[in-house]
């Protein structure tokens, strides 16, 4: 994975950022005992998902790549071994 940049996107380190502040922001309620606290916390979480994928359809993101077709792909690697 690391030859494909997987996850280097604005995009992805924004939703990981608010995704993880909700998830500390859920784990302080839930030793405190605040229910509230503590769902609202998991909201932060879920808005960290809704913000990286706003994120990526407005272009931040990374491009999806290109499949071959596979019959594409067995034939190129045929005609290098000749």
């Amino acid at each position: 994975m690391a030859g494909t940049d997987h996850g280097h996107t604005p995009a992805a380190w924004t939703g990981v950022i608010i995704a993880f502040v909700g998830f500390c922001v859920s784990g302080a309620f839930m030793v405190l005992g605040n229910e509230i606290g503590f769902w609202a916390g998991l909201v932060i979480v879920a808005l960290g998902g809704v913000v990286g994928m706003a994120m990526k359809a407005a272009g931040m993101g990374a491009p999806k790549p290109a499949h071959n077709d596979l019959a594409k792909v067995i034939a190129a690697a045929k005609a290098a071994k000749a």
